[in-house]
């Protein structure tokens, strides 16, 4: 299961790109898209970001 993102809260700063150790995530129309299918769950996207946009 993928991570969720919230795309109102979403700044686009890429921190969850970054800190991704699978290059699940990647920012699109400037907010964090993740790819499912490479989501390993670890939850460090969900560490890294600065406004808590991501979650479980």
């Amino acid at each position: 299961m993928a991570v969720k993102i919230d795309k109102d809260t979403c700044i686009g700063c890429g921190a969850c790109v970054d800190g991704c150790p699978v290059s699940a995530l990647s920012l699109e129309d400037g907010k964090a898209k993740c790819d499912e299918s490479t989501c390993i769950d670890c939850g460090a996207c969900i560490a890294t970001c600065p406004v808590q946009a991501i979650s479980e």
